[in-house]
């Protein structure tokens, strides 16, 4: 009986091997290859054939989503009009293992009538495409995890590494911020996080619960339970925020001496509230909120100290932000 996990183990091994075997081969060509990237004032297009195609729609598809506009040209359909994607001031990417692919070769010619630069993914540094490319980088590999040493396996794993080395060093180059890159994908998880602010989920005007510091105890429960947030700012004579009282506040004062009906909100108010700037990220919100206590409200006051603004943690967890 066939041992798979010893074949998947031996897979995976090959295919960690062929990665880690591209790290000695990281020279000036790699520099040279970023540098031509970043001084791209057109479009990067990448383009490979079968396997190698595969690879490199992943490429542009990643160099797109990190702040460099790329396309995927499949270099079959190329010399049959795609080619007109191609345009002088872009870059093209190609991956080919065997340096030999036919379809590459036969628009290389085209690609060189607009004087735009290849930047070639290869196996083999001595073959026709990369005697013609303007920066050749080796992802040759051993031997590939295919029990027969056939099927792109290991080479396209390599490919794939180096063409994220590529990427990423693209990324750092250009100085690509996380706010950037959650631009680039407004509906992922990360786009909530990186680009939601505080002052976009926050709770104003009439709706920010407040009492004055001089307000008794059935005038505070009111306000509260009016403003169903769990808690309420206390201001003083001039709106100043001088204070908040939430529902803990108020079971511990049960706990104190005296009439209850006698005590104002001054008295068991918490002094020096959590605050938040109206700048801040939704995300980091959530995490002082955690933090904290945790805590469920958070108070954003103006240049004056006077409240502009409540943020629940409901309203952060209905915008879909988590950590």
């Amino acid at each position: 009986m066939t041992d798979l996990q010893g074949l998947a183990a031996r897979v995976l091994r090959l295919e960690a091997e062929a990665i880690l075997a591209l790290v000695p081969k990281l020279d000036a060509r790699f520099d040279a290859a970023v540098d031509l990237l970043e001084r791209c004032r057109g479009r990067v297009i990448v383009t490979g054939m079968g396997k190698s195609g595969i690879i490199a729609r992943k490429l542009a598809a990643t160099l797109a989503s990190t702040g460099t506009p790329a396309h995927f040209l499949h270099p079959a359909e190329g010399v049959h009009g795609d080619l007109g994607m191609v345009a002088p001031g872009d870059v093209v990417v190609a991956l080919s293992n065997s340096g030999e692919t036919d379809e590459l070769l036969a628009i290389v010619p085209l690609l060189k009538r607009l004087d735009v630069p290849i930047v070639l993914l290869t196996g083999n540094v001595a073959s026709a495409l990369a005697r013609q490319c303007r920066v050749v980088l080796d992802v040759s590999v051993r031997e590939e995890a295919c029990p027969m040493n056939l099927a792109p396996t290991s080479s396209t794993t390599a490919a794939l590494a180096m063409g994220d080395a590529v990427a990423m060093a693209l990324l750092e180059r250009r100085g690509l911020r996380p706010e950037d890159y959650a631009a680039l994908h407004p509906r992922g998880a990360l786009g909530w996080r990186a680009l939601v602010r505080v002052a976009d989920l926050m709770r104003t005007g009439e709706a920010i619960p407040a009492v004055s510091d001089d307000a008794l105890l059935k005038d505070v429960v009111g306000e509260m339970t009016h403003k169903r947030l769990g808690m309420t700012t206390v201001v003083d004579a001039v709106g100043r925020l001088v204070g908040v009282i939430t529902d803990g506040d108020l079971r511990r004062l049960h706990l104190r001496s005296g009439s209850l009906e006698e005590f104002r909100a001054r008295d068991f108010m918490t002094v020096e509230p959590r605050l938040v700037d109206r700048d801040a990220l939704a995300a980091t919100a959530l995490d002082v909120m955690e933090k904290s206590g945790p805590i469920t409200s958070l108070v954003i006051v103006d240049v004056e100290h006077r409240p502009e603004g409540i943020l629940h943690l409901h309203d952060i967890l209905r915008a879909k932000i988590d950590l």
